[in-house]
């Protein structure tokens, strides 16, 4: 885990995990609270966290011009997990609310403006650019 401080979004705190564990259940939480187990199947670390137990990140600032593409992820309630993108820029209080508006207690940020979709059943696909992480959902 990078618990180091530093610039860029990586670094606005608080950051986060997203993990799934050995009997797929998903789980974000604080970068601090993170306890790797034989238990944890797979995570990616971020940042920073969108929602904390509920609550739009306090570093947000509501009508910020810091508007970019971003991606995240989201745990609904019922414990599925969703991932969104924009397709148009957006600051991050505006993104974040999204997540809340779902319901999401927690939700992480995962990238910006080199973040790419392949939904084809949505008729949306970005296979340009160079791929660091993917996440995939399969049947």
């Amino acid at each position: 885990m990078n618990t180091a401080r530093g610039s860029g979004n990586f670094y606005l705190q608080p950051n986060g995990v997203f993990y799934i564990t050995t009997d797929n259940k998903a789980v974000i939480c604080k970068t601090s609270d993170f306890k790797k187990s034989s238990k944890t199947k797979y995570a990616t670390q971020s940042g920073p966290l969108l929602i904390v137990d509920g609550a739009i990140n306090s570093v947000f600032t509501k009508g910020s011009s810091n508007t970019n593409v971003r991606n995240g992820v989201g745990i609904l309630p019922n414990g599925e997990v969703v991932f969104a993108m924009s397709k148009d820029n957006v600051n991050f209080y505006d993104f974040a609310k999204y997540f809340q508006d779902m319901g999401c207690k927690y939700a992480l940020y995962l990238d910006g403006f080199v973040s790419r979709t392949y939904c084809p059943e949505k008729n949306w696909t970005q296979t340009d650019g160079d791929f660091g992480v993917i996440i995939g959902v399969t049947k």
